[in-house]
């Protein structure tokens, strides 16, 4: 596939991911609620004290110096990265034995700033950095309280794209939309079933991904 070869591959420590190659049944959809570029984002993992918390690629917003869209990789997806962070007490509420899906899965990171205030006209994320208007998407109805978020440009929906059905091909990933199964915790992400899911899928406190009508639409595509 194209589009391989302009992925930004960064020096990023063995230190910060499990070098252990494992099967790969998942691919869970994450936002970093930070800054556009995937290249900082990595720097910032390498820098902090967080110990092999990462996702193996990184996706860059508008205004990042390398480009929208751009992927950038810190290791290879066949290695694995804690992602997640699921606790036992989640898998006991479904009568469900411990899964390390971490190990399992692929986790992607698209930069984009998460939920958003609005103030007298303008939108703000959770540092009071004002995010641009043509920058934000409206839900019609709010997704776990939240109406306003920052968008996921249409670079990076393509990127995202273009990922899964890399991995499809690579690790016989089905790429099926669930929507029950996307948005809220569940019970197949749970059980480690094959498929593409969302942060959400596994966490009640997460609100990553957003259901951005554009990045539906794509997987709904698939």
């Amino acid at each position: 596939m194209d589009f391989l070869k302009d992925i930004i591959h960064v020096d990023f420590s063995d230190n910060e991911y499990v070098k252990e190659a494992a099967p790969k049944k998942q691919i869970y959809l994450h936002h970093t609620a930070g800054n556009a570029s995937g290249v900082s984002t990595f720097r910032q993992w390498n820098n902090d004290s967080r110990g092999r918390i990462a996702t193996c690629v990184c996706i860059s917003n508008t205004g990042a110096k390398e480009g929208d869209g751009v992927i950038s990789q810190g290791f290879s997806s066949k290695y694995w990265a804690y992602h997640l962070g699921v606790k036992q007490e989640v898998f006991k509420a479904y009568d469900l034995p411990y899964v390390r899906l971490d190990k399992y899965s692929i986790g992607v990171e698209i930069c984009a700033w998460g939920q958003l205030e609005e103030r007298d006209g303008k939108f703000y994320n959770y540092v009071n950095r004002e995010v641009p208007a043509d920058q934000v998407c409206t839900l019609d109805k709010p997704y776990k309280g939240h109406k306003h978020f920052h968008r996921y440009s249409d670079a990076q929906i393509e990127s995202v794209r273009q990922l899964l059905l890399y991995w499809r091909e690579h690790y016989d990933i089905p790429l099926e939309y669930d929507e029950e199964a996307m948005w809220g915790v569940s019970e197949k992400a749970l059980k480690g079933e094959p498929g593409v899911y969302t942060h959400n899928s596994v966490r009640r406190d997460k609100i990553d991904i957003f259901p951005q009508p554009e990045m539906i639409e794509m997987l709904k595509s698939l």
